[in-house]
């Protein structure tokens, strides 16, 4: 198993102007100062599991020392770019550290890499609050949002046949052959990832973020290693993932009170994770499969018998 997951409830608190800047946001207070925001990530390795490892244990951290230093700036930019900023430094950051070319504790100086140069992973990442959710992608792995009845998607795949993919790396002098598919080179299925120093400067750490303000209609948040979307579509994995968490809650008595309380895992959510997985190589996946479930709903309504 190369896959690692990440889930830190109460992760940080985050100024209010990353997510509202001059707006005032619906079920916001204007007295706040911060916000209290939830992490979640997903990292696919591959060539080992060192890097996926060690993003599960860093990734989160060294984010929480990117927005400490935003928190410090005045912003003349748009939330869209503060996100970006913040988002490609914590991964520049953490591939610098994966490689060897700056230390963990002391960044003005390099150490021995974390790992053997043939080693790397996606990440896909979301940060949610009340208002917001920030998810940030690099790799091909995924986040799905279902909103309503429609799948969202948050991340767009790195794989080398993406178009601006393929011309980015040829531009930079690299090759993408088809063997068993477009791979860089020939090896690599993607064209991003944390990690693959010898296959750098065409494979690169920087991720794409997007920022989507919360809706009523918001039901789940799905983020998975490419093993769950090889074989179940975005539409089917989270309609299952609904109704996977109302059957949970249906068992047990509709109770919402055991939600984690924000300090653990929600018995729903990873139940709906749990069953997602199970589907996935039932339907005869051939990669690891890691899935996180997160239950957008505040509340849930269920219909008692009289």
């Amino acid at each position: 198993m190369e896959d690692a997951v990440a889930v830190v409830p109460r992760f940080t608190e985050v100024p209010i102007k990353m997510f509202v800047g001059d707006h005032v946001i619906d079920g916001v207070s204007s007295s706040l100062s911060d916000l209290t925001v939830h992490f979640f990530g997903v990292y696919d390795g591959h060539g080992g599991s060192q890097v996926a490892d060690y993003c599960r244990d860093r990734v989160h951290l060294a984010l929480e020392e990117e927005l400490k230093v935003a928190a410090k700036e005045t912003f003349n930019d748009s939330l869209q770019v503060r996100w970006e900023n913040v988002f490609t430094n914590c991964f520049q950051k953490v591939d610098d550290e994966v490689g060897g070319r700056i230390s963990r504790r002391t960044p003005e100086i390099t150490s021995e890499p974390v790992t053997p140069e043939t080693v790397g992973s996606t990440a896909v990442v979301a940060v949610i609050c009340s208002s917001h959710i920030v998810l940030a992608n690099c790799g091909d792995s995924r986040a799905v949002l279902y909103r309503g009845k429609e799948a969202v998607t948050l991340s767009n795949d790195h794989k080398p046949n993406r178009e601006d993919e393929y011309a980015r790396i040829e531009a930079a002098g690299g090759k993408v052959i088809q063997w068993n598919g477009h791979r860089v080179f020939g090896v690599l299925a993607m064209s991003r990832s944390i990690g693959d120093g010898y296959l750098k400067p065409w494979i690169i750490p920087e991720p794409e973020v997007t920022v989507t303000a919360r809706a009523r209609e918001d039901e789940c948040l799905v983020l998975a290693s490419d093993g769950l979307w090889d074989v179940m579509s975005n539409e089917e994995v989270c309609e299952i993932a609904r109704k996977r968490i109302l059957i949970w809650h249906k068992k047990n008595g509709g109770s919402t009170a055991d939600r984690g309380g924000g300090t653990g895992a929600d018995p729903a959510a990873q139940a709906a994770a749990d069953y997602l997985a199970m589907a996935a190589l039932q339907k005869g996946s051939k990669d690891n499969v890691s899935v996180i479930v997160v239950d957008l709903k505040t509340h849930r309504k269920f219909k008692t018998k009289s």
